[in-house]
């Protein structure tokens, strides 16, 4: 089935902006359906390109760690796979199905950005090919609904690619970093094999469900790794976390405004992102990160099933709640 392809008014821009701008999260349900005002809320901008896009420093975040003994467990968590651990210490708190491997979705995204970032040079113009929009097309795909000839930076396409879940996006950056998709797809493989995500495979930039709806697929561990990996980077720290992202008209490009898909950002205190996902057999997917009083914790749903657009960010609410209210782990000597 054809998944949804979001198209946003411009018209109801309110407050037009010189450069890029993005809104920070605000208080306030997300409706991921409709599409009403915009909120009037101050704005953040998106954290300057860096040269060689380097990750944060100076201490990097740890690989996943063995999980540790605690009692109980979430309730009411109704995704088949499933994980959240200490961000700071990569601890996992709690797991479901750790090493099974299930399709992803659009979480793939993430694979991607970070190819992106690893590459560098996120100031650098890249044309909109027609051939993005006719993939997306093609496959049913959701769209950031870039219309070909624009020029835009890659780090406003990861914008594109993260917020709205654009496969066209995803088309433009692995066209541009691969060179071409079929590179850019085995630099994907040969990247989750290099961070030891030996049950991780991926066909396409964007996890769309081709050649088959399990084609392309992973664990919750294996995502933590990628999660983790991913978030050491604060362009994309910067990216994932915004209610939405306004691009006012420029050189070389039309107005363009994405929303994020994500439930949890503007729902849930301390929501910092990641991405999210679904497919018809994937269902709701989602790599999510919050922090609350000094904590950070990190998980991963795969296959939470269809109840609503927010399944997925309800599953993580649950997790969330259950590890903030763990009394914290002493840390290792």
């Amino acid at each position: 089935m054809r998944l949804r392809t979001r198209i946003v008014s411009l018209a109801a821009v309110a407050v037009i902006v010189a450069g890029v701008t993005a809104c920070a999260p605000a208080a306030g349900k997300a409706d991921l359906g409709q599409h009403g005002p915009r909120p009037p809320s101050r704005q953040a901008a998106i954290a300057p390109a860096h040269p060689s896009a380097t990750p944060s420093s100076p201490s990097p975040r740890p690989s996943v760690s063995p999980a540790i003994q605690v009692t109980g467990a979430p309730g009411g968590v109704k995704a088949k796979g499933a994980v959240l651990a200490d961000a700071a210490t990569g601890q996992i708190l709690w797991g479901r199905g750790l090493a099974t491997e299930r399709p992803m979705a659009s979480v793939t995204k993430v694979m991607t950005a970070l190819l992106v970032l690893q590459g560098g040079n996120l100031g650098q113009e890249i044309r909109i090919p027609k051939a993005a929009f006719d993939y997306a097309w093609k496959y049913g795909g959701e769209t950031a609904s870039l219309r070909p000839g624009d020029q835009l930076t890659a780090q406003q396409l990861l914008a594109a690619l993260l917020l709205p879940s654009g496969a066209d996006a995803a088309y433009t950056l692995a066209n541009a970093y691969g060179p071409g998709m079929t590179a850019f797809v085995a630099r994907m493989n040969a990247t989750a094999v290099k961070m030891g995500m030996t049950h991780t495979h991926f066909t396409s930039p964007d996890g769309l469900p081709y050649p088959t709806e399990t084609a392309t697929y992973s664990t919750p561990s294996d995502l933590l790794t990628l999660g983790l990996a991913a978030m050491k980077y604060p362009v994309l720290r910067s990216i994932v976390n915004l209610r939405f992202y306004h691009l006012p008209k420029g050189r070389g490009h039309h107005q363009y405004w994405w929303d994020n898909t994500d439930g949890l950002i503007g729902s849930y205190q301390g929501a910092l992102g990641i991405k999210t996902g679904y497919t018809d057999v994937a269902k709701h997917c989602l790599l999510f990160e919050a922090a609350r009083n000094g904590r950070t914790l990190m998980g991963v749903v795969l296959g939470s099933p269809t109840t609503g657009v927010n399944a997925g960010a309800q599953d993580a609410e649950k997790m969330l709640n259950w590890g903030f209210r763990l009394p914290r782990a002493p840390v290792p000597g």
